[in-house]
């Protein structure tokens, strides 16, 4: 859990970023509408939540900062019986203040008038430029006399790229209930007939922990649908001696994990299917122990390819010297992929890779990252041996970079082949 200090703290360090005379406001996200007059269930905007750490709809954060002091505002939706009954209790205002430790709480009705006022003699807005069209023209409405408009999305998103331990340990917990899920489907795989039904299975384990849900749609992805990078529509019937690549991972009080693991449909793998699963494999391990601070992304990412390209070779699907094949990225038709990505309060982090000069950002402590090498060979490429057509396979681990190196967060989830089974 992570503590209302917390929260503040951020929120003050969002606020010293600020120019003077500037205001910046968040809006909490909409509820998305299902199909006529049902919802999906209600996720916070990421970006508002790690300031605000506020869960409810209809709700925004304004800063207001002056020459000499910032002050900071929660509107939160009113109390409404009526609307309770149906739709549950709100915090409302009196509670808001109770709990949350901003400068005043109001209803969210009061949003447009307390703007007007604060964007008074004020040369500077912040708000996130992929806002709603709707509020973009609230905003400009009262911004007659601002000079210069900034996107807050992108200072929120910088400071989100190095976790606390809080939010480490949040990240720990969606793990470990995801170790659980992982675990499930390799006992139960042999048992089940469809991807639907390993889904089920996995999906349930996430709800029984707590999991809010899955973090992303789930990929359970048997024989050929391996090689649809995001196949999510999980209703294949399993077939004899093929593999599955599981990409399934649950969110946990607002944080992700994001795992993959490739498994058998009969508990065993084929020569070949193990041969391309042991060079993912190896070649995933090897990347983890490059990690550590300063190390750059794109170095991960071309020590991947090269690895990978070279066992292509070794194994007679790619034919002709690694240095010319990696030259003309031959190795891409069967590792497409980027090497991983920003894990937190969403599974894709909207955290930047490069700094605001267009250079990369190395690795720090406290960075959260997948390492997912993966090879696809589609059923009907001719081009590679016969015995490895129609093999999907990725290898997916949460990495923490720590002060020295690094540590894997899902290294229980059982990946060696001797182990999966």
């Amino acid at each position: 859990m992570i503590s209302e200090v917390e929260y503040k703290n951020r929120r003050d360090k969002f606020a010293s970023k600020l120019a003077k005379n500037s205001v910046a406001l968040f809006f909490s996200a909409e509820a998305k509408k299902r199909s006529n007059d049902t919802e999906y269930p209600y996720r916070q905007d990421s970006n508002f939540y790690y300031l605000s750490g506020f869960k409810e709809d209809n709700s925004a954060l304004l800063f207001v900062k002056s020459k000499k002091k910032v002050q900071i505002y929660l509107f939160v939706y009113k109390k409404d019986k009526t609307e309770e009954l149906w739709n549950g209790k709100r915090l409302g205002v009196a509670k808001a203040k109770e709990i949350f430790d901003v400068d005043d709480v109001f209803e969210y009705s009061e949003l447009s008038a307390k703007l007007k006022e604060s964007l008074l003699n004020k040369r500077t807005l912040y708000y996130d430029f992929n806002l709603d069209y709707s509020k973009v023209k609230l905003l400009k409405r009262y911004a007659k006399n601002i000079d210069t408009f900034k996107n807050a999305a992108k200072y929120v998103q910088k400071m989100r790229l190095l976790k606390s331990e809080a939010e480490i340990n949040i990240i720990k917990k969606a793990i470990v209930i995801t170790a659980e899920a992982h675990h499930r489907a390799m006992k139960k795989v042999t048992k089940l007939q469809y991807e639907y039904e390993l889904q089920a299975e996995m999906e349930y384990v996430f709800r029984k922990n707590g999991a809010y849900s899955d973090a992303y749609t789930s990929i359970v992805a048997s024989g050929n649908n391996a090689n649809t990078l995001h196949y999510i529509s999980n209703r294949e019937k399993f077939q004899k001696n093929q593999l599955i690549l599981i990409d399934a991972g649950c969110e946990y009080d607002y944080y992700a994990s994001d795992i993959t693991r490739t498994i058998s449909t009969t508990g065993r793998y084929t020569p070949a299917q193990k041969e391309l699963y042991q060079l993912v494999l190896d070649v995933q391990k090897e990347i983890i122990a490059l990690i550590k601070p300063g190390v750059m992304r794109t170095n991960l990412q071309k020590r991947s390819e090269e690895l990978l390209c070279r066992g292509l070779v070794q194994l007679g699907i790619l034919e002709g010297s690694v240095k010319k094949l990696l030259k003309k990225n031959a190795h891409k038709k069967y590792y497409p992929h980027g090497i991983g990505h920003w894990m937190g309060l969403d599974v894709h982090d909207a955290c930047p890779y490069r700094d605001k000069k267009g250079k990369e950002i190395p690795l720090q402590a406290g960075m959260v990252l997948t390492i997912e090498p993966g090879l696809y060979i589609d059923k009907d490429d001719t081009a590679a041996p016969k015995r490895y057509r129609g093999i999907g396979i990725r290898i997916e681990d949460d990495i923490l970079v720590t002060k020295k190196a690094c540590k894997n967060l899902s290294k229980k989830i059982k990946k060696e082949i001797e182990d999966i089974f």
